[in-house]
């Protein structure tokens, strides 16, 4: 349970650090107020009226919103101020004094396989419960 536990959150951090670092770019078009098309990673598709640069009213406008990822994974333990840091190490020490595990519970009789049956004791004393 506790390695599936470990493999379920490596896992998870290795997506969270992919995700965090990924940076993508969303292009709309529009005509006029009505959305025509819209695209992530790529270029998205014109209404088909030509746009040129001398024509005072366009009627169509492209809209392009970039995400940026992180680009520094390294934060140092010295850019944060003492109080943070004490705090810190303090939440992580308690916390992992919190749980106690239990005492290790010894059987003594784990390995022995019980005695064979020869005969039914309750039919041969005939002692039956009611």
């Amino acid at each position: 349970m506790k390695k599936a536990f470990q493999h379920i959150v490596s896992i998870s951090m290795a997506f969270m650090l992919m995700f965090s670092t990924m940076s993508f770019t969303v292009d709309k078009h529009f005509c006029g107020d009505h959305l025509v098309d819209k695209a992530v990673f790529s270029k998205a598709k014109t209404c088909g009226m030509q746009m040129t640069s001398g024509e005072e009213d366009h009627c169509c406008t492209n809209e392009k919103i970039q995400v940026q990822g992180q680009d520094e994974l390294k934060i140092s333990f010295d850019s944060i101020d003492f109080q943070k840091q004490f705090f810190i190490t303090t939440f992580t020490f308690t916390y992992l004094n919190l749980f106690e595990s239990l005492p290790k519970q010894i059987i003594p009789f784990k390995d022995y396989s019980p005695p064979l049956l020869v005969t039914d004791i309750h039919l041969v004393d005939q002692v039956f419960l009611i």
